[in-house]
C-alpha cells in the first residue's frame, strides 16, 4: 500500500525569513508508519519547492498512492484543502485525508466547506494515522470508521467526530524517519547550516488566552533526555544538521530533564558540532539565572521569549502571568550569558494605537534583546480569547491568519496604519542595531550569527517577500491607509461549526455554574461547621482541597 504525504505550498512572509524549515510532521507521521510496517511512503513537499497544481497533479498521476495525507496549519488550510481536491480529481480511490491544528478543531468547517475531504485526523496524528492505514490496508475502511478514535468525517450529510483518541503517553517510542526528507534544502540562512526542529516534549501546563497549543497536546509530556540526544546525534552524523530549534513551546518547563539534555550535549561533544535555540518564557529564565551560562556551553545560542507585550494591560489580557520589568531583567541575564535573544511583541488588538506601537518600540530599544519581533495578533478560532473577542472579528479568510497580516482592526487605526506602524518599528530598531551593534560588538562567532540574521532580513527586504509586503501593494504609489490586504469577503463561520462553538459555550456555561454551585456549598458547609464548633479536621487547606486539584494532598500516615 503506498503513501503520499504532502506539505501545502503556503508562504507568508513571516518565519521563513530566516530559512526553509524541515516539515516535522512527516518524519514522526513516517517513523510511525514504517514501524507499523508501512514501507511504501512518499513525501512531496510543496511549500519548500513552490509546487504548483500543475505539478501536483503530475506527480500523484505517477505515484498513484492509496493514502493522499496532508497537514495545515489555520493560514494553510485553504491550499491543503486544494491539494486533497486535486488528489481527488486525479487518483478519486485514494483516501483523502487531512490532519493539523486547525483541522481538528475547526472539522465542523473544513468538511463542510471541502466535502471531498474523506476524513479528518483530530490530535496527534502518530496512533491514530497507522490505525487509519491499517483500516485501509486490511480493507475494514469504511466500515469500521466509526470504531476508530480521533477522526471526524462525513455520512450521508452528517458530520461525525469518533471519540477523542488518547495523548500519546510513550513519547520515547516515537523514532521520526528524518531521512524522508531532502536535507540539503532545509537551510538556516542566519549561520548558512542545514536545520531541523526536534521534538522534546509536547504540551504546555501554561493557558495563554490567545494560544492553541495546550489544547491541541492536551497534557505536558517529556522524553527521555538520553532519546533526545539520540535523535539529535543522528540528525548531525547522518543529516549534517548545524542548528536545531525545539519545537516545544517551551522545554525548559521539566528544568531538571532539560538540565539533563544539556548534559548529554556536553558529554557527547554535540555542544561542539550543532547550535542550537528555543522558545521559553521569561520566569524560566530567571528561575534558570545561575544556569544559564552552563546551557550556552551546551550549544544553546538563541532564546525567543515570549514578552508578548509593553502593557501589563496586555500581559494580564493574554494571561501571561509575567511583569514588564521581568522581560529586561530576563534579557540582560541571557546578554550577559552570551545567549542571543529576540523579544516577541503582540500588537493590533482593540486598543492598539499609535502610541502603544511607539511603547513597544522603546521598551525594545531600551531592553537591547538582540532581535526583535512584532507579530500581528492573529484570533485563532478556537482559542479562549476568541470567544471573548468575536463580535470584533471582522475577517474570516483564514489564509490571512499568520501574524503578518492585520486581522484586527484597531479602533483608533486603520490596518494600513497598524501595518505602517508595525514597519516602522522594524527599520528603527534594526537600522540602529546595524549600525551601531552588529558590526561592532563582539567577535568570533556572536558578530558571525548577528550579521547572518541581518543578511535574512535584508534578503526578505530585497526580494519583498517581508511581511508579505509583495501581494499587499504596499510598494505601489497608494496612500498606507488604503492598503489592500486582499481579503475574502466570502469566507464565513459554517452554520456547523457555529453550532459546535454555540454548543460547547454553553457546555462551558454549564460546568462554571456548577463550580460555582459547589463553591458556595462548600463554604456554606464551613461556615455551618465554625458555627457549631465542629472538632478541627486539620489545615483547612486539607479540607477542602485534598479531592480536587488543591495545592497540596494529605500525606500517608507514618508507619
Amino acid at each position: 500500500m503506498r503513501i503520499v504525504f504532502i506539505h501545502p505550498n503556503y508562504h507568508s512572509g513571516g518565519a521563513e525569513i530566516a530559512g526553509n524549515w524541515p516539515p516535522a510532521w512527516v518524519a514522526y507521521l513516517a517513523g510511525s508508519l514504517k514501524r507499523a510496517g508501512f514501507e511504501d511512503i512518499h513525501f512531496l513537499d510543496a511549500m519548500t519547492y513552490h509546487l504548483g497544481p500543475d505539478v501536483l497533479r503530475a506527480k500523484l498521476a505517477e505515484l498513484q498512492p492509496d493514502i493522499v495525507g496532508v497537514t495545515s496549519i489555520t493560514p494553510s488550510i485553504y491550499e491543503a484543502e486544494e491539494v486533497l481536491r486535486i488528489a481527488q480529481e486525479v487518483v478519486p480511490g485514494a483516501l483523502r485525508v487531512l490532519g493539523g491544528v486547525h483541522a481538528t478543531f475547526m472539522f465542523r468547517q473544513v468538511l463542510s466547506e471541502a466535502p471531498w475531504i474523506d476524513v479528518i485526523v483530530r490530535g496527534e496524528g502518530e496512533e491514530i494515522m497507522v490505525a487509519l492505514a491499517e483500516a485501509v490496508r486490511d480493507g475494514r475502511w469504511p466500515a469500521d470508521q466509526r470504531k476508530i478514535k480521533g477522526l471526524a468525517f462525513a455520512v450521508d450529510g452528517e458530520i461525525v467526530a469518533t471519540q477523542a483518541a488518547s495523548t500519546v503517553k510513550d513519547l520515547d517510542g516515537i523514532d521520526p524517519d528524518w531521512s524522508i526528507l531532502d536535507w540539503d534544502s532545509y537551510i538556516y540562512i542566519p549561520l548558512g547550516v542545514k536545520v531541523a526542529i526536534p521534538n522534546m516534549a509536547r504540551g504546555c501546563p501554561f493557558t495563554c488566552s490567545f494560544c492553541s497549543q495546550w489544547k491541541f497536546w492536551r497534557d505536558y509530556r517529556v522524553r527521555d533526555p538520553k532519546k533526545v540526544a539520540d535523535e539529535i546525534e543522528r540528525l548531525v552524523t547522518d543529516h549534517g544538521v548545524g542548528f536545531f530549534i525545539l519545537a516545544d513551546e517551551e522545554p525548559t518547563i521539566n528544568k531538571k530533564k532539560f538540565v539533563e539534555f544539556c548534559q548529554e550535549l556536553i558529554d557527547r561533544g554535540l555542544n561542539k558540532r550543532v547550535k542550537w535555540g528555543i522558545n521559553t518564557r521569561v520566569t524560566d529564565i530567571m528561575r534558570d539565572r545561575d544556569l544559564l551560562k552552563f546551557y550556552r556551553e551546551a550549544g544553546l545560542v538563541h532564546v525567543s521569549l515570549g514578552t508578548e507585550a509593553a502593557a501589563q494591560l496586555k500581559l494580564d489580557l493574554f494571561n501571561k502571568e509575567t511583569k514588564v520589568e521581568e522581560n529586561k531583567e530576563a534579557i540582560r541575564l541571557l546578554r550577559e550569558a552570551d545567549i542571543f535573544t529576540e523579544a516577541q511583541f503582540i500588537v493590533g488588538l482593540d486598543n492598539e494605537t499609535p502610541e502603544t506601537l511607539e511603547e513597544t518600540y522603546r521598551m525594545a530599544w531600551d531592553w537591547q534583546p538582540d532581535l526583535a519581533n512584532w507579530s500581528m495578533y492573529t484570533p485563532w478560532p478556537f482559542t479562549p480569547l476568541f470567544q471573548e473577542i468575536r463580535d470584533q472579528v471582522e475577517v474570516f479568510d483564514y489564509s490571512k491568519y499568520n501574524f503578518v497580516t492585520p486581522i484586527m482592526k484597531p479602533a483608533a487605526m486603520t490596518r494600513g496604519a497598524l501595518l505602517e506602524g508595525v514597519l516602522k518599528n522594524y527599520r528603527r530598531f534594526y537600522m540602529k542595531k546595524a549600525l551601531f551593534h552588529y558590526l561592532w560588538r563582539g567577535t568570533g562567532f556572536r558578530r558571525k550569527y548577528l550579521l547572518g540574521c541581518l543578511k535574512a532580513f535584508l534578503k526578505a527586504g530585497v526580494q519583498r517577500s517581508f511581511y508579505d509586503l509583495g501581494k499587499h501593494g504596499y510598494f505601489k504609489p497608494v496612500k498606507r491607509d488604503n492598503l489592500d490586504f486582499g481579503f475574502d469577503g466570502t469566507r464565513t463561520i459554517a452554520e456547523a461549526q457555529m453550532a459546535d462553538w454555540e454548543a460547547s459555550a454553553d457546555k462551558a456555561a454549564r460546568a462554571a455554574e456548577r463550580r460555582a454551585a459547589v463553591k458556595a456549598q462548600m463554604k456554606e458547609r464551613a461556615d455551618d461547621r465554625a458555627a457549631d464548633r465542629v472538632p478541627d479536621l486539620g489545615p483547612p487547606d486539607l479540607q477542602m482541597r485534598a479531592c480536587g486539584g488543591g495545592r497540596e494532598q494529605m500525606q500517608e500516615p507514618a508507619e
